[in-house]
């Protein structure tokens, strides 16, 4: 069964890109190529369960086993070591990118509490996307009563677009709740 995101993107969206940046062939038009989603742990040097918590929560939040990052370097006024565990992540692609990105749009979002928009100035200039959200008990999946510790996420939305202008237009499309620019 073909996610309701990449129908609606298929039918309506990529016709509207076209029309709108006045794209002469179909491969122009920007595309979302991945989804990745990360905690970042630094409290896990003093407590290694919070990994194991995280990878858990992250695997049921995306619908995909989440992978556990170790440090690159070794710092030592972090108490970090080299190969430690600090992190998790996990990329989606395809159908269960598509699964997420609706999920996160429809539902997730309107729970986070005084919501007024998602901030436009998560682009880097090469359309790309990032974000934070700061609970990740914003998820139906994650169950409140069985979490030790609220914990932040980061998502990054990878498209095909060339500038920030034309990926801000294709998640505008796809109904990302973008703030009016002005407020904070």
């Amino acid at each position: 069964m073909t996610p309701r995101l990449k129908t609606k993107y298929n039918d309506e969206i990529t016709s509207t890109l076209k029309s709108e940046f006045g794209y002469k062939n179909d491969h122009q038009i920007p595309k979302i190529t991945k989804v990745v989603l990360n905690m970042g742990l630094g409290e896990a040097t003093q407590n290694p369960k919070i990994i194991e918590d995280a990878q858990n929560e992250l695997t049921m939040i995306a619908g995909q086993h989440a992978v556990i990052t170790r440090a690159k370097r070794s710092i030592a006024t972090f108490k970090l070591r080299e190969g430690m565990p600090i992190g998790t992540s996990v990329t989606l692609r395809r159908e269960r990118m598509w699964e997420f990105l609706d999920r996160l749009i429809s539902i997730s979002l309107p729970r986070v509490r005084d919501f007024r928009g998602v901030s436009p100035k998560g682009f880097d200039g090469r359309g790309n996307f990032s974000m934070g959200i700061q609970e990740h008990i914003i998820f139906q999946e994650i169950d409140y009563d069985k979490i030790n510790k609220i914990k932040g996420l980061n998502i990054s939305i990878v498209t095909t677009a060339k500038t920030d202008e034309e990926a801000r237009s294709l998640l505008t499309h796809i109904g990302m709740p973008f703030r009016k620019s002005g407020k904070r």
